[in-house]
């Protein structure tokens, strides 16, 4: 049976890393908002969540995109998160990394050759 992976592509800004994905083995399910990406992992828990991290000040109770995620994740430790970050937001990336499991991360700019040398290690 392959592994699932949720691809949440909300901002973009590297390569289609779909075709990677799936010549690795995975089964990949692709979605553009996190709203989205909750609603598939009520359904279905995937083995790897590939996600950005969006940091964003204007948010009242939380500092990213992906705080919600964060906090489904920590009931389901068995899941993966490999986050795509910008650099010039390693701070803040920190702080929301001590608060919530990351697997791994991969800085700006996501190469395919960055994110399958990371993928081979799962």
């Amino acid at each position: 049976m392959s592994k699932r992976l949720l691809a949440i592509v909300e901002l973009g800004g590297y390569p289609n890393l779909i075709p990677l994905y799936q010549r690795l083995g995975y089964q990949v399910e692709w979605v553009t908002s996190q709203r989205k990406a909750r609603s598939y992992i009520k359904k279905q828990l995937p083995d790897l969540i590939v996600a950005e991290y969006n940091y964003q000040t204007d948010f009242r109770d939380r500092s990213s995109n992906l705080e919600t995620l964060g906090a489904i994740l920590q009931r389901h430790p068995q899941v993966k998160l490999l986050v795509f970050y910008p650099p010039e937001h390693q701070e803040p990336f920190d702080r929301f990394r001590q608060r919530f499991p990351v697997w791994r991360a991969v800085a700006f700019p996501v190469t395919e050759e960055k994110v399958e040398a990371v993928l081979k290690e799962a």
